[in-house]
């Protein structure tokens, strides 16, 4: 491949997009759990496990990326790709699924259940967490996508 595809893995745009995946992903995290009882949601704790899983992935393919950067070398081999490529497109529809999921039970306790589930604060913090889980998702799939575009080219 003679010229570089942004946001595919070993670049500067793929380390920025890793990089936000994680900053967005850590809030969510934060969000749900720093004194709040998730546990009692199965939602929530869907989101909480599926941000535990985002982190690293995001966090080791950023090593990969800061390194390929520095070293001027992108990784371009075809089984490598192709694992980031299917790890990042199952991370993103669970990514996607506990985002949707949390944002909607957060709502029905907002609007259906009233004050009765939660406080006004603590609904807001799972509305600040499905917002943020949707940003990180927003972010993973667009590296999916560039990593899926960098793949044929490969062969």
């Amino acid at each position: 491949m003679d010229e570089e595809l942004p946001g595919a893995i070993g670049t500067s745009a793929s380390l920025a997009l890793r990089l936000g995946q994680t900053v967005f992903s850590v809030a969510s995290l934060l969000f749900m759990c720093v004194g709040v009882e998730f546990y009692a949601y199965t939602s929530f704790c869907f989101l909480v496990t599926i941000k535990g899983l985002t982190i690293p992935w995001s966090l080791t393919l950023a090593m990969v990326d800061a390194f390929s950067v520095f070293v001027k070398r992108p990784s371009r081999q075809i089984q490598i790709v192709s694992i980031i490529v299917i790890g990042d497109w199952v991370l993103s529809f669970l990514s996607l699924a506990a985002a949707c999921s949390t944002a909607s039970v957060a709502d029905f306790m907002i609007t259906e259940a009233g004050a009765f589930f939660c406080g006004r604060k603590l609904c807001s913090r799972y509305q600040l967490s499905a917002a943020m889980a949707f940003l990180s998702w927003c972010l993973s799939i667009a590296s999916a996508l560039f990593n899926l575009w960098l793949l044929p080219s490969l062969y």
